[in-house]
């Protein structure tokens, strides 16, 4: 995990400032990629520091989950919700895979679009709501993002086919090994597990903990959906994957 690899995560995937990259090859895709989980965790802890201060201050859940969701949003510029609004309006036209990606890549949104994204946030913030336990919702909210983009670890394995020879998702498309792949992962369901303890001691950590590999699998349902349907990956559908895994992560949190 090269410091070069974290910087160019921060300057391609958040708003935070980060020293300008001029260039973006493949090599270089690869070690982004193999740091976002922790991006996501570093973006998770900002944003359930908040959410713990919130919920200190007010006592109220749903008050720390919407402000917790607010910084992650800002923080990434929205981008991954975006991306869901895309797949969505894409898949929504029922057209072929051709013209359903060219709809992807219009900059408006249509009503699918909009749905999606209004489901997604209303879904986040009743499960962030209901985990159990004080530090609950915070918890969950430090964990959440780096399960959903451990989730493009694994879709940027390489096998997995890319929808589109240009654009940016193109460039990170097959960059990932399969060892650097099953590390993600079983680091991610790591820290889940740890996570959960803080929250709720051994029950905690085997909810949380299950609720990673359970997140994971469904995206890797949802990957092949994707694949099959447009054949192959872009830009777009790895925001929707980060946004469902991470919205499946903290249901299953809060069910288990």
């Amino acid at each position: 995990m090269s410091e070069r690899g974290l910087t160019a995560a921060l300057g391609l995937f958040t708003i935070v400032p980060a020293p300008f990259t001029a260039r973006i090859d493949r090599g270089l895709a690869a070690r982004a990629i193999r740091v976002f989980p922790l991006l996501g965790l570093g973006l998770g802890v900002i944003a359930g520091a908040l959410g713990f201060g919130v919920r200190w201050r007010t006592g109220s859940d749903a008050f720390a989950a919407v402000c917790g969701l607010l910084v992650l949003q800002r923080l990434t510029g929205a981008m991954h919700l975006d991306g869901l609004a895309d797949t969505a309006d894409g898949l929504g036209s029922r057209r072929p895979a051709s013209e359903a990606l060219a709809i992807m890549r219009r900059s408006d949104i249509g009503p699918m679009g909009v749905a999606s994204i209004v489901a997604a946030l209303l879904l986040d913030v009743a499960a962030l709501a209901s985990t159990h336990g004080p530090g609950g919702p915070a918890v969950a909210l430090m964990v959440g993002p780096a399960v959903g983009r451990c989730a493009v670890v694994i879709a940027t394995r390489r096998g997995v086919p890319g929808a589109r020879e240009g654009g940016f998702g193109a460039l990170f498309v097959g960059v990932t090994g399969a060892f650097a792949a099953l590390f993600s992962a079983l680091a991610v369901t790591a820290v889940a597990t740890g996570g959960g303890w803080l929250v709720g001691g051994v029950h905690g950590a085997l909810g949380y903990g299950s609720a990673s590999v359970i997140a994971l699998a469904v995206s890797g349902g949802w990957r092949s959906h994707l694949t099959r349907r447009l054949g192959g990956l872009t830009g777009d559908t790895f925001g929707s994957l980060i946004e469902t895994t991470q919205a499946v992560f903290w249901v299953m949190a809060a069910l288990l």
